[in-house]
Parts: structure tokens; sequence; C-alpha cells
């Protein structure tokens, strides 16, 4: 980095409050770390967690680790501590399954609740082209169950598609290329007053920036745990239910761990009387002891000072940048507070750039088919790591560090 670029870096990383909490990660020496809206850093006290959790709870007390660990009631107090960093109530909160999973339930549900409601009129969910695939696909899937009818609007005609025969809104909180909010309150309004509910994918938002479902009037919602909540690859994810439409919310995967009484070992089934109701099988302890504990240091830090944080690394990042002369597409909003914590870039090589990035130690993503991404994870980012980015990735452009062969290879997973 430039001698004043790198004297601002330090300026500000010595005013920094969050600087403290990089040492509660174990961030590798040589790398600089801009996937954490794709996979979170490793919390130093997740190892012993998990030690714990698999000699003594396991391998030591065995199976009355379901009682004397509390492993039954995993996915409720996770789910509670996860609760307020999206604007809930503990009650209203489950971590378990995946993010896919977790739509998949709550898509059914809430086509049931309208089913009921208005009959079969209403059927259609609503959502936007480039939406993240699973999103899309889940409703899809259910489309050729004769359950649903998909239809896609861009963001700029969203409310005017609100027809009469739009049963959901399902829409990504903060979008997974670009980073682009929704205005979440606005579009809940809208939807609710054409007789629409919502659902909201919060996987690139949750412990990301300020969310606040209920203060939306939100009626169902999902989110991911190993982004920004560093719970680890494949963490458990987390789902949402308004109180208001618990008792409505029919279960489509009606396994034993949703029941109201699981150990009655009845041959009918009843749902949970809350929020548990969204269980299905037995739940992963591993990954909830892990997800357990990057929530945790997130909810000790606090959203808005992560955001906060995260809008001073991305603008510092661009300033940077500016300084360079490299010229980059910016594909992200300009404005800070209207996107996620990640600048999205668009480049015609933007995949061989983001390989030569991660050979010099940079660590960001690329989305097919042009979009090289940096993620934000303020809770263990400097201010100095957005001064080398720039540089490293300047340096890759302006030498043509990126036409090498082996940057072009494709792996399975980009």
């Amino acid at each position: 980095m430039t001698e004043p670029l790198g004297a601002r870096a330090r300026i500000l990383d010595a005013g920094d409050p969050l600087a403290r909490y990089r040492d509660r990660f174990d961030v590798p020496d040589g790398v600089i770390y801009l996937d954490g809206n794709s996979l979170g850093c490793l919390p130093r006290a997740t190892p012993a967690r998990l030690e714990e959790v698999v000699r003594e709870e396991w391998g030591r007390d065995l199976i009355r680790s379901w009682n004397s660990a509390g492993w039954i009631d995993m996915p409720k107090r996770v789910g509670a501590k996860i609760a307020p960093l999206i604007g809930a109530q503990p009650h209203e909160v489950i971590a378990t399954d995946s993010v896919s999973v977790n739509l998949f339930k709550l898509i059914s549900a809430a086509l049931a609740m309208q089913a009921q409601k208005h009959g079969a009129r209403r059927k259609v969910v609503l959502s936007e082209p480039g939406n993240f695939p699973t999103d899309i696909y889940m409703i899809e899937g259910l489309e050729k169950q004769g359950l649903a009818e998909r239809r896609l609007a861009d963001r700029n005609v969203m409310m005017d598609a609100l027809g009469d025969d739009v049963a959901l809104l399902l829409l990504t909180h903060a979008h997974y290329k670009t980073g682009e909010l929704f205005d979440m309150p606005a579009l809940t309004k809208a939807a609710h007053d054409a007789g629409a509910l919502v659902l909201w994918d919060l996987s690139h938002s949750g412990g990301a920036l300020p969310v606040d479902l209920n203060g939306a009037h939100a009626d169902f919602a999902v989110g991911c745990g190993y982004k920004y909540l560093n719970g680890g690859p494949g963490a458990p994810s987390y789902a949402f239910i308004a109180e208001r439409h618990v008792e409505a919310t029919q279960q489509p995967l009606s396994g034993w761990m949703g029941h109201a009484a699981p150990f009655a070992f009845s041959d009918d089934y009843r749902p949970a009387p809350g929020v548990e109701r969204l269980m299905c099988g037995t739940p992963g302890i591993l990954g909830l002891a892990a997800l357990e504990v990057g929530v945790e240091i997130i909810a000790e830090i606090g959203v808005e000072l992560l955001y906060a944080k995260s809008q001073q690394l991305s603008e510092f990042f661009r300033q940077c940048l500016a300084e360079s002369g490299l010229e980059l597409e910016l594909v992200s909003p300009a404005d800070p507070g209207q996107r996620g914590s990640q600048l999205s870039f668009r480049h015609e090589e933007a995949h061989a750039i983001c390989q030569a990035l991660i050979a010099r130690g940079v660590i960001g993503d690329f989305r097919d088919p042009d979009i090289l991404r940096f993620g934000f994870a303020p809770a263990y980012l400097r201010f100095t790591d957005m001064a080398e980015a720039v540089r490293h990735l300047t340096e890759v452009i302006e030498t043509d560090e990126w036409q090498r062969e082996e940057f072009r290879e494709r792996a399975a997973v980009t």
C-alpha cells in the first residue's frame, strides 16, 4: 500500500472499538479474508467447545447428555440467542435444518394458510429473477407438485406485481450478488395490503446489519448460520414465525421432533405449540454447539456496531480503489446505507482475477458470470486489510497476472 493510505489505515485501526475482537477469531497468517459473507472465520473458542461436546458430553455421558447437557433444548436456546439480532422475540426463532429445508417448510405453510383463507385462487409465490437459486428452486419444486405458482418480477416493479392472486412474497433482504437491500417495512406493508404474506431470507444480512422483523411486521423469515454468524460449514440455519402465525403454521415435514410430545411415541402427529413445530428430525448437536459460539460473539459485539464498521470498511475500500487509479464497475449500490456488508464489481475476467487474488492470500469470491465479490466481516477485518487488498487487486489487474493458465481453471466451488 502507499504510505498515505497505510498511515490512514493504521490510524483507523488504532481508533477501532472492535479491534480487540479480531483475536477472538482464528484468522490465518498472511490471509486477508473477504469471504465472510460466504463462510465466516473460525472463532477461537469453537474447537474447545466441540472438544467438550465430543469427549465429555458424547464420549463420557453418552445419551444422558440429551438431558444433562441440555442437548434437547439447543435448537430453542440458540434460536433465542439469534432472535435479538434480527428483531424477533426469543420464542419466535428456532435453529434447525438448512436454509433450503426451512424455506420449503415456510413456503408450504404460508400457502396452506392462504388456501384455508382464500381457497385455490391464491397460490402465486412472487420473487425476483436472480434471487438466490435455492429460494426460487424451492418455489419451482412446489409448483411441480401443483401446490404453488412461481412468478418473478424485477425489483423496480415488485409492488405493482402484488396482484390479488399472490399468496406469498419471498425475497432476500440483501441480494447475494450485489448486496442491494430491499426496503423490508415498505414491501411487507405493500404485500399485506394486497393480502399476501411475506417470507424474508436473511442469509446475507442476519448478523451483519440491523434487521427488525417485528418492527416491519414480517410474517416469516429464514437465515444462514455459517456466514456472518460464524457457525462453520453447513451450520444449522434459523427460522422465524411471527407469534401471531404460530398456531396456524402447518409443518409439512411432520417429523417426530416437531411433535408436541415426541417421547410419547404416539401414532398420530400433534404439532408442538410454539416455533418448535418447525423442527423435523433429531437436531445436529455438533453443528448447534459450533453455531452457538459464533452467535454469542456477534451478540456480544452488537449488530449496530458491526454494521457501522462494515460501512466504514467498505467506504475505505472504495477510497483506496479510487486512489489506486483502477477503474472497476461497481454493481453494489454506491450508498452504503442501501447495501449489505459487501461490495461487488463487474469484470469480464472476474473468475481469473479472483483466483489470482486467492493465490496472493486475498480471499474473496466469484459469482457467475462476471461478478467479483468482497464481503466485510467487521468482527475480524482491519482497515489495513482493505488497503492491502486493493494493492493486490490493482497489481493483479495492471500486470495481467490473472492471465496465467492456472487462474483460468474452474473448480467445483467458485
